[in-house]
């Protein structure tokens, strides 16, 4: 794959063609029409492409144009996830997890999937996949450095072979090393999608398939925080600093097959139009954990190096190999009619189908066992209602199962446009949702690392809204969680004492509330601009589960403008990012997953970066000096207990776009 990759690097076009300006619009119709803008891509004099003729959008049809402007929101996409991480702390090496700041940006399903939520950040899923419509073939290519030797490259082309059928190919592929022992990340991500619809519309489809494998090397974190916050300068080199695991490894994949396809029964379009529509995915799973030495090394501060079993007794001596396979299988067929005047009813029933798996069945001494797979079959009944008319536009969908388990979906979206400028979103959802299969069930060479339950299904009401005004950008969202699941910290004081952490799943009786406020305005000043987002979390809880930090912020000040008779945009400045302290969830690298702690408070500590941003045409340079003040404050930064955010590290990158 990574041949393929440098070979199709070496024949991409070579034209750059001029862009000014973009525009976009979202919407939550099938069939809503977007009006032209008068940027154009000049490809010949005697040939011209509207911008709005470069197309990007999302399976639910929300649509924006081909962006090569350069801007702070931009700017804030330049990292592995091509995504604003606000509310996201990133572990030290690029590619490794992310701890969850914003709780809010959790996102739900109401079916059971694999698990092993740390380690699917960058897993790409149905809803991540764009599609395209273009004039003429676009090209995109990205690059970033990493940490230490590696690199982080990601490239797309797309092209219509007729009006009527779309291609595009993508591959993103990482490779950092990090500062620290036994870190380093291998990741790659392949996406082919291809959009088709007959002349008259009366048949559409949107299909992809996608191939993705993350490895990591797990060091299970430092051993000595003392040794890492001393600021002795033989520690500068975190090469020094000792860490639990030395030769263990994860590893996600996985691939999918997926299509999305609607058939007009009316040859005509007309006001009253009948449809029936077909969803069909099939996708594989992988997770490996590998521990080829069981026992970890730990010196303490004060005393000799001892022998620690880090997760606790192992059924075997050396080589643990931890696997978990899970297939899921799952069709959604419906019936939607559609009205100029009432808007579009679809009814619809689906099969969804999964087995989550090991290779053997484990008895415990008392004569339990843990089985060696879950099947689930599950059909929903379900409708969903869009509407749009003059201002309003609006979706509203409700699923509930016909089988045995208890399963159900209710999600109304609703919103407003007061002006092209001004805009209200409203969110209500209820949601009754089946455990990950992890929670369940789970296998491994570590005695305690073995489980079998059969937990209640979570209950989730969300209400949220949003404003976007030229103004202020501000979202609200109270959420009362129920019977929620996560895992915790299970090891006995004297576990504790010998370094050992024994990891479980549970689920809390009692409600927790949660309420999250958050805010965003940039003030422009001629050349000089101050961009300003602050969040506010409130939980009210019986027991510390749901930890997040009370406030998180970041506010960028920057300096913009032209240079070379305009050929050259160019943007400086300096960014802050600060989150108040709170217990932080740690993470296992056993399971894949964060767990709950309350012995130790992250956090508190500033993060300054100074950028120089410029675009040249297309292409967009990014140059950044992240954690400046790692060079001089107290080495108290931490990701998560034990595991230290990254030090101070200048990077570089780029996105290049191509209009054919």
């Amino acid at each position: 794959m990574r041949i393929l990759f440098f070979l199709y690097l070496l024949i991409v076009p070579t034209l750059l063609f001029s862009q000014e300006k973009t525009s976009s619009k979202n919407s939550l119709d099938m069939n809503t029409k977007y009006s032209s803008i008068t940027d154009t891509v000049k490809k010949k004099k005697a040939l011209i492409a509207k911008i709005d003729q470069y197309k990007i959008y999302t399976l639910e049809h929300d649509t924006v144009y081909a962006d090569t402007s350069l801007t702070l929101k931009s700017a804030y996409k330049q990292n592995y996830l091509r995504k604003d991480n606000f509310g996201l702390l990133p572990f030290s090496n690029i590619g490794q997890t992310y701890n969850t700041l914003q709780y809010s940006l959790t996102d739900y399903s109401p079916y059971p999937e694999i698990g092993f939520k740390g380690k699917h950040f960058d897993y790409m899923e149905v809803s991540d996949i764009k599609y395209y419509s273009v004039a003429t073939p676009l090209t995109e290519l990205f690059f970033n450095t990493t940490i230490n030797k590696g690199q982080n490259l990601d490239s797309f082309i797309t092209l219509n072979t007729s009006k009527n059928l779309n291609f595009s190919a993508a591959y993103r592929g990482l490779r950092s090393e990090g500062d620290y022992i036994n870190q380093l990340v291998s990741a790659g991500n392949f996406r082919f999608t291809t959009s088709y619809f007959t002349t008259n519309r009366r048949y559409v489809l949107n299909a992809h398939v996608t191939f993705q494998d993350i490895t990591n090397e797990e060091n299970g974190g430092i051993t000595n925080p003392e040794s890492f916050e001393s600021d002795d300068p033989d520690y500068k080199n975190r090469q020094r600093l000792q860490v639990f695991l030395t030769d263990a490894e994860s590893l996600l994949k996985g691939r999918r097959f997926f299509f999305d396809h609607a058939f007009r029964v009316n040859p005509k379009d007309g006001s009253n139009n009948l449809y029936v529509t077909h969803q069909f995915n099939y996708e594989y799973k992988y997770f490996q954990y590998k521990q080829p030495t069981v026992l970890s090394t730990v010196t303490p501060t004060v005393g000799p190096s001892q022998q620690v079993e880090r997760f606790g007794e192992s059924y075997v001596t050396s080589n643990i190999n931890d696997e978990t396979r899970f297939e899921k299988l799952y069709n959604k067929v419906g019936l939607a009619y559609e009205n100029s005047l009432l808007g579009k009813f679809n009814f619809f029933v689906d099969d969804y189908r999964s087995n989550y798996k090991y290779d053997r069945i484990i008895v415990n001494d008392d004569g339990t066992a843990i089985p060696d797979n879950l099947f689930l079959q599950i059909n929903n009944v379900g409708g969903q209602y869009e509407y749009q008319k003059n201002k309003w536009n609006g979706r509203f969908l409700y699923t509930r199962s016909i089988t045995n388990q208890s399963l159900s979906d209710l999600d109304a979206k609703l919103r407003y446009n007061l002006n092209e400028k001004i805009q209200f979103d409203f969110r209500y959802r209820n949601l009754n949702k089946l455990p990950s299969n992890n929670y369940n069930l789970y296998q491994s060479s570590y005695v305690e690392y073995n489980w079998s339950n059969n937990f209640k299904n979570e209950k989730i009401n969300q209400l949220s809204a949003n404003v976007f005004t030229p103004w202020l950008n501000a979202e609200v969202q109270y959420s009362v969680l129920k019977d929620h699941l996560y895992f915790k910290d299970d090891s006995s004081p004297a576990e504790a004492l010998v370094y050992t952490q024994i990891i479980k799943p549970a689920q809390y009786g009692n409600a927790i509330n949660y309420l999250s406020i958050k805010a965003s305005k940039e003030f422009k000043f001629g050349p000089f601009g101050l961009d300003n987002t602050l969040l506010y979390q409130k939980v009210d809880q019986s027991d510390l589960i749901l930890n997040v930090p009370d406030f998180v912020t970041r506010n960028t000040f920057y300096y913009s403008s032209y240079f070379f008779k305009k050929a050259l945009f160019m943007q400086t400045g300096v960014v802050f990012n600060y989150f108040t302290k709170y217990y932080g969830n740690d993470y296992n690298p056993v399971i894949g997953e964060f767990f709950v702690q309350d012995t130790k408070k992250i956090g508190g500590y500033p993060l300054f970066d100074l950028f120089v941003n410029a675009r040249i045409r297309q292409t967009r340079f990014y140059f950044k000096a992240e954690h400046i003040n790692a060079l001089f404050s107290k080495s108290d930064y931490y990701s998560a207990p034990n595991n230290p955010y990254r030090d101070f590290i200048i990077r570089f990158g780029l996105v290049w776009n191509f209009f054919q």
